[in-house]
């Protein structure tokens, strides 16, 4: 069984998620092979469903001395197969999906502004979420909740997926890096032959510390923060606003 998710923080101020579960057969290395032709689809939907209902989660109190409580998912739940063809009688296609999941892979996010901006709701939560995080325990799983008030207190990955899903970001890595030092390699000696392989890369890093290096620099990041937020006000005052209002304004 192989996984990818992602979630989506939805305006109400509520953590979505999306995400599609694949069943394999045995496996070779490094291939995907078809699942069982005894299994059906409708099999594989009614088990998903099942452990929807029956997935249950006891989370340690966030306050001293308090409860634990039991997480479950919601009645908001909907699974449908993913055929390879154009979705027909109200069927996902497969090509529908990969748009529907990079639809909310790189949606914007802007009512979670950590600055505070955004819908009334949403700092709401945001207050909600440093209130609940004056009141943990410092020893606790919950310490660092007040760093996560600009995810609505959620502390997860947008998106996860498990290893043999598809290609690995290690080897996207690997083949990025090796891409480079043919490239590099080609430009500095284009008349040698040289593999990737064949080259010693030497590198360090070393933490050099967080935050600006003068409080120059920190003055104008924040000058240029503050422009950006009037520029964003003023864009979305003129489109409540009709050509005639903005006039006499």
């Amino acid at each position: 069984m192989q996984f990818a998710k992602v979630a989506e923080f939805q305006r109400r101020g509520i953590v979505h998620f999306h995400a599609i579960i694949r069943l394999d057969g045995v496996d070779p290395v490094d291939s995907f092979p078809a699942p069982p032709a005894s299994v059906a689809t409708g099999q594989l939907v009614a088990a998903i469903t099942a452990a929807v209902r029956k997935t249950r989660v006891i989370a340690a109190p966030y306050e001293r001395n308090g409860n634990a409580r039991e997480l479950r998912w919601g009645k908001q739940f909907d699974a449908r197969p993913i055929i390879r063809q154009d979705g027909l009688d109200g069927a996902l296609s497969d090509r529908a999906v990969a748009a529907y999941i990079a639809k909310y892979a790189t949606k914007a996010t802007e009512d979670l502004d950590s600055r505070g901006e955004g819908r009334d709701h949403i700092r709401r939560i945001k207050s909600t979420v440093m209130e609940l995080a004056r009141g943990v325990n410092a020893d606790g799983p919950y310490a660092q909740l007040h760093r996560w008030d600009g995810m609505l207190g959620f502390r997860g990955h947008f998106s996860t997926k498990s290893r043999r899903y598809s290609v690995t970001l290690g080897s996207l890595r690997g083949a990025r890096r090796a891409w480079r030092l043919r490239a590099l390699l080609a430009k500095a000696k284009p008349n040698e032959a040289a593999e990737p392989d064949e080259i010693l890369v030497i590198g360090s890093w070393a933490y050099a510390g967080m935050g600006w290096l003068s409080d120059g620099d920190k003055a104008l990041a924040t000058e240029a923060a503050s422009a950006a937020r009037e520029w964003r006000n003023d864009r979305a005052r003129d489109r409540r606003t009709t050509p005639n209002e903005r006039g006499t304004s």
